[in-house]
């Protein structure tokens, strides 16, 4: 895991006869601009050596916060530091937690059917228009019965799925489940269970993992964790969680200026961001980003990782009982 506090771009342009190539690359450093222009400039003649040399490289990094080009670090605001991890604020102004090896894991509530039961019920659809016909003898018949039940799928798939969920106990019912599972089947494991506004966190406190270590991709499997979200670890190598709220959902429709995803700032712009955190951060007091909702397995806990974890909550105020947002 790298987040950087200082940041610098390089743009090299090169021609070898009748070929032009322009490239700019990114330079960071957490001691100086200098040393992050000197990271910059090498890394872009490192980029027009490689293209000349048959590689296929994009000319142009991304210049995004989190899970940009691959290669490049969290490019966010750093909040705070604790131990070895770091609290930036994200693209939409928002505080998150990044640390290099306390499993995180970020698990969505199901927000609708899964494609494939749509599917499912378009097949059986589909039977029951073929046996209308076999039974009629009318192609019309069938025609006009399964045009009709193309309008019904969605609501079948709908109530069906909810139905599902229901009978199984609901989201927090079914993750429970897979998460005592999975505990269950390794003693030594302790893990705690966070609601959020759209779903579940865990985060387990018995030993440190890194993301690409097999146990953390059993984990993520086991909870069904967000794909996006596992996608992100692997590429930053740290885990990450969101500690205070998001601003649409405490009534901030303004976004953060400057524009958002963009680190750092234009030193005239600072002004207009200071002012957009300063009301957020005013207003995010009165609300948590999860709750703790229970603790599974065993006593153990590594000491690295109570740590973390008592950081976690406190800025997420996930004990307070103030809502989640």
């Amino acid at each position: 895991m790298i987040v950087p506090s200082y940041w610098a771009e390089a743009r090299l342009r090169h021609r070898v006869r009748d070929r032009q190539v322009t490239v700019r690359r990114f330079g960071w450093s957490d001691d100086s601009v200098a040393d992050a222009q000197a990271m910059a400039d090498e890394r872009a003649r490192a980029a027009i050596e490689r293209i000349f040399a048959g590689e296929r490289l994009a000319r142009r990094e991304p210049k995004m916060p989190y899970n940009g080009a691959a290669g490049v670090p969290i490019r966010e605001e750093i909040v705070a530091r604790h131990l070895d991890s770091v609290v930036t604020r994200n693209s939409y102004g928002a505080r998150c937690l990044n640390t290099p090896d306390v499993l995180i894991a970020d698990v969505d509530s199901p927000t609708g059917p899964p494609g494939r039961l749509f599917l499912a019920v378009l097949v059986a659809f589909a039977a029951g228009a073929y046996a209308l016909w076999s039974a009629t003898g009318s192609w019309l018949v069938a025609i006009v019965a399964f045009v009709v039940s193309l309008v019904l799928v969605p609501s079948v798939a709908i109530l069906s799925h909810g139905v599902f969920v229901w009978v199984r106990g609901g989201a927090e019912g079914m993750l429970r489940r897979r998460l005592g599972a999975f505990v269950a089947a390794r003693p030594d494991w302790r893990v705690a269970l966070y609601r959020t506004p759209a779903g579940f966190r865990a985060m387990a406190l018995h030993r440190c993992f890194a993301p690409d270590d097999p146990e953390t991709r059993s984990f993520f499997r086991a909870l069904r964790t967000d794909p996006i979200y596992v996608r992100m670890c692997l590429r930053q190598q740290c885990f990450r969680a969101r500690v205070s709220a998001k601003p649409w959902r405490i009534g901030i429709d303004a976004p953060i200026r400057p524009r958002r995803g963009v680190w750092p700032v234009d030193p005239s712009r600072l002004p207009e961001r200071e002012r957009w955190v300063a009301a957020y951060e005013q207003r995010a007091s009165g609300f948590a980003a999860c709750e703790l909702v229970d603790e599974l397995g065993s006593l153990t806990e590594d000491h690295k990782a109570r740590a973390v974890r008592e950081f976690h909550d406190r800025l997420c105020r996930a004990r307070s009982g103030l809502p989640i947002a």
